[in-house]
């Protein structure tokens, strides 16, 4: 594997982004580095904190993944998915807000959860499993109000300027919702292990991440139908990001986590987000090599 890290730099570079990598076996204890310890801007990848933190409290009784929240037409957190993007008042349970919130990354079901448990609970959650590099700032709702405010009236279309971009805060791990590759390596292993929540709860959390819908990122370096990828993406103007889980027939799996940023201001970079997967499978190869 010595020559590894190197490969993942150089698939990096290929794909014109910088990036950050660890991988994991989760039963042998393996790992590959590849700026495992870097600062990073998790953008939405943070809503697993918040989905763990969910089935902590369920699992404690102080939540029922049952109870259902209204979600009012106005003052939603805006998104192009889910809740955010819908136009009518929405009533239904914790547990299928959780669901749009981590299947198409819907920042208004985010919002709605954290309304009802506290960014106070995230941060508790984290420090408990000992992800001492990562912590929620702002809600993401509030996030965004940073881009608007950091834009300054050119709103949206200043995001394609570079200068621009250098003064968002959201960009800035310490001053936004941020973690580490090994520390989001590190969750996933706790959450298959169930070591992060009673088996019950466990369970419900990977499936949640199987549910994701977005395949061309981490998924698209596994194009076989016998191995199983679950995930959360996570995006930002110039960052495209994701960490999961592989599964293999034979039983082997592998928690990856991949952070990028880009120089490149357009939204659509189809080689930025591919190398997310080839750099996960370049990383898993290694780890299943003899």
């Amino acid at each position: 594997m010595t020559d590894t890290p190197a490969r993942i730099r150089a698939a990096f570079a290929e794909a014109g982004v910088t990036g950050w990598l660890h991988a994991l076996d989760i039963d042998s204890g393996a790992q590959l580095d590849a700026g495992a310890d870097q600062p990073v801007c998790t953008a939405s990848v943070h809503k697993l904190c918040l989905l763990v933190t969910l089935h902590q409290l369920a699992a404690a009784g102080a939540l029922d993944l049952g109870e259902h929240i209204e979600c009012p037409s106005a003052g939603r957190t805006p998104g192009p998915t889910g809740l955010a993007a819908m136009l009518d008042p929405v009533r239904m349970s914790v547990r299928d807000v959780a669901y749009l919130m981590m299947a198409v990354s819907d920042n208004a079901a985010a919002d709605l959860l954290l309304g009802r448990v506290g960014l106070d609970a995230v941060n508790r959650t984290t420090r408990r499993l000992g992800l001492t590099g990562t912590h929620a700032v702002h809600t993401f709702g509030e996030l965004f109000a940073t881009i608007r405010a950091d834009a300054g009236p050119g709103g949206a279309r200043a995001l394609t300027d570079p200068h621009v971009i250098t003064r968002l805060r959201a960009l800035d791990p310490a001053r936004t919702n941020h973690s580490t590759p090994r520390d989001m390596t590190r969750l996933l292993g706790a959450v298959w292990r169930d070591e992060a929540c009673t088996p019950e709860h466990g369970a419900a959390i990977r499936r949640i991440l199987g549910l994701q819908v977005w395949p061309h990122r981490m998924a698209s370096g596994f194009p076989f139908d016998d191995v199983h990828v679950a995930g959360k993406t996570g995006s930002l103007p110039t960052v495209r990001n994701e960490v999961g889980v592989v599964e293999y027939p034979d039983g082997g799996r592998y928690a990856v986590a991949v952070f990028t940023r880009t120089a490149h201001t357009a939204a659509t970079l189809p080689a930025a987000d591919a190398v997310i997967g080839t750099a996960a499978r370049i990383a898993v190869d290694a780890l299943r090599a003899p």
